[in-house]
């Protein structure tokens, strides 16, 4: 209501008084309105969106998979003296439960990614998600198993290939723990012993190729390997995600002895593309000079270097006909024979106006 009193009173406002009172006069001059007033504030936000990156929203398939699992305790025999145990330890855990109590707490955490196993007098009975999980404090013991996907460097080795050549490896390995309960009771040190068990078949395998062939064949000697671990880890309650080999390192002398192969293995084909090439030009050659024999390519020719000696200021041209090309031989022939005061029986008189004009041009020169 008070923008329009403020346009009745002001008229045709000027530009001055309408920016001080932040009303615009859409009927005065040189005022035009914008059809799409945001126009420029939504082309704006589309140029920042364009450098904005959009996290994708969490799906419940891709998150960790339910491990909980609880076998029950009629396989637990503790008898009297564990009755008493589990007794002592409920009473020390309640009591623990309290703030700032001394006794211990019988609650733990198992973070996101982890597997709690929780066994009673050493014996397990239940698998437990991330969360927070109650245990007896004097008769359950609680470990937690990391399911999330690991890494494993093997370490450098140093291998003897077929050809008896040292060199030494870099590798990598990825696994992942797919059955919690084997990798935690089923075997000592779950890492040391892929990380032996890897080591162990990649000298096994190094060792049975030749240098050439390590070098050039890194992603198969990886399969290999990945195979025959895999194998065994499988039992453990693994699954091998993938190994690499992150470098080999030779001696001076055997790099040098491959370098000096591989150059002259370049060598060798720059020489054969070399000769390809000249055999491709000779043939090329052989068909231009088929196709220049013809007496019409032939007076081409004849014509271009006529042309080309034309444009010279210091020379002095002389014009030819083209039929005289083999009298004008014959004649230097005779002369270098001593017989240039005789004629050929067969000389017409095509043949004495030829030598006619011949005695022209040498007096020209």
């Amino acid at each position: 209501m008070s923008f329009k009193a403020v346009d009745k009173r002001a008229g045709s406002a000027s530009p001055t008084s309408s920016a001080s009172g932040h009303v615009v006069d859409h009927h005065a001059p040189n005022v035009t309105d914008d059809p799409i007033p945001n126009a420029h504030a939504h082309g704006q936000a589309r140029s920042l969106d364009k450098g904005v990156i959009k996290v994708q929203p969490l799906k419940k398939e891709e998150m960790q998979q339910s491990y909980a699992q609880d076998i029950g305790l009629d396989k637990v025999e503790h008898g009297i003296y564990g009755t008493l145990i589990n007794g002592l330890g409920a009473c020390v855990g309640l009591c623990g439960a309290i703030p700032c109590c001394p006794c211990p707490n019988p609650f733990r955490s198992v973070a996101q990614g982890s597997v709690g196993l929780v066994s009673r007098f050493g014996q397990f009975y239940r698998a437990v998600d991330p969360g927070l999980v109650n245990v007896n404090v004097c008769s359950e013991t609680l470990r937690i198993v990391d399911v999330k996907i690991q890494i494993a460097t093997i370490g450098r080795q140093t291998v003897i290939t077929r050809d008896n050549v040292n060199v030494e490896i870099d590798s990598v390995i990825y696994f992942q723990i797919t059955n919690p309960y084997r990798a935690a009771f089923g075997i000592t040190d779950l890492r040391q012993a892929l990380i032996e068990r890897a080591q162990t078949t990649l000298r096994h395998v190094v060792g049975a190729r030749a240098v050439q062939s390590v070098v050039t064949e890194r992603d198969a000697i990886a399969l290999e390997i990945e195979e025959i671990v895999g194998d065994v880890a499988d039992k453990w309650g693994v699954a091998i995600e993938g190994i690499l080999i992150k470098d080999i390192v030779f001696s001076p002398e055997v790099a040098a002895s491959l370098s000096s192969a591989a150059q002259q293995k370049r060598i060798g084909e720059s020489k054969v593309i070399a000769a390809r090439a000249e055999v491709d030009a000779a043939r090329l050659m052989r068909q231009a000079a088929d196709i220049l024999a013809s007496p019409a390519a032939m007076q081409i020719r004849q014509l271009e270097a006529l042309q080309a000696m034309a444009k010279t200021a210091s020379s002095k041209v002389v014009f030819v006909p083209m039929q005289l090309q083999s009298d004008i031989i014959s004649t230097m022939a005779r002369q270098e024979g001593g017989q240039a005061g005789f004629s050929s029986p067969g000389a017409g008189p095509s043949a004495a106006s030829n030598a006619g004009l011949l005695q022209s041009m040498a007096s020209l020169e």
